[in-house]
């Protein structure tokens, strides 16, 4: 035992000796960590799929998952779903769509308290929903998507028969885009959806502006403008623009206050 040990000393003296463990050590460190990472990147797993396609809000059944194998590592980073179990009976969120043979992802499998919500279901307090009616052209051929913000013009004839045209509103938040039916124009890859109706969560003060718009004699159009991605990349607040336009539109109405009906009650 002794002579081993001294034997061992020997060895671990010499530096040349000692040099070729340290490197043969690193090698083999090197080659385990390689090898892990191989295997990792290699390796399948069973995943679900989407055999059809599933539309917003629709409860996932079995029927309607496929399975395949991907590489492990693919999988966590994408944040697909591997366990069946996560997704059978829960529910596609709201104003999504998994298409049919993709994959499911975690962030739009939720359970059916969460799917029945939509984008007005978190509106603040002090906000109306309004509605403004669209169609292709209007939308720019569908490109104003809903989380978009957007602003809204107005063309309108004054009385001396001149064309008034602004920004009246900046900053609006897109709801959503439906069609005649009450869908969602992009929640489906599969059906050629129409829009027809453009929903904005706007202040109480703004909703009434915009409803007077649509009584107005001789009419007021109102046009949705979109403007570029980096508008829409932090929330905004939708504020008047043109004083004058929306001065405009009150002279043509009357606000029915306290002060209108004290003085017909005075008549």
């Amino acid at each position: 035992m002794g002579n081993v040990k001294e034997e061992f000393k020997k060895i671990l003296s010499n530096k040349n000796t000692l040099t070729i463990l340290i490197v043969l050590a690193g090698i083999i460190v090197l080659y385990a960590i390689y090898n892990n990472r191989v295997n990792q990147a290699v390796t399948l797993i069973k995943v679900p799929y989407a055999k059809v396609e599933i539309t917003s809000r629709t409860q996932i059944t079995a029927e309607m998952i496929g399975y395949t194998e991907i590489p492990k590592k693919i999988a966590s980073s994408l944040g697909i779903v591997t366990n069946s179990i996560s997704i059978n009976g829960n529910y596609v969120k709201y104003g999504n769509t998994i298409p049919a043979n993709s994959f499911f992802y975690s962030s739009i499998i939720v359970n059916f308290e969460e799917a029945i919500k939509t984008e007005f279901s978190d509106m603040k307090d002090g906000y109306t929903a309004y509605n403004l009616a669209v169609d292709i052209d209007s939308t720019y051929g569908n490109s104003i998507y809903t989380g978009n913000y957007v602003d809204l013009y107005v063309k309108a004839v004054d009385d001396n028969n001149k064309i008034i045209f602004g920004r009246l509103i900046e900053g609006i938040k897109v709801l959503a885009v439906l069609d005649s039916n009450g869908n969602d124009v992009f929640e489906s890859s599969a059906d050629d959806r129409s829009p027809r109706q453009m929903w904005f969560a706007v202040p109480d003060e703004l909703y009434t502006l915009l409803k007077k718009t649509e009584y107005i004699s001789g009419g007021i159009e109102v046009m949705p403008i979109p403007r570029n991605a980096s508008y829409s990349s932090y929330d905004r607040e939708p504020t008047i623009d043109s004083q004058y336009i929306e001065n405009y539109i009150l002279s043509k109405s009357i606000n029915i206050g306290v002060d209108f009906q004290n003085s017909y009650v005075n008549q």
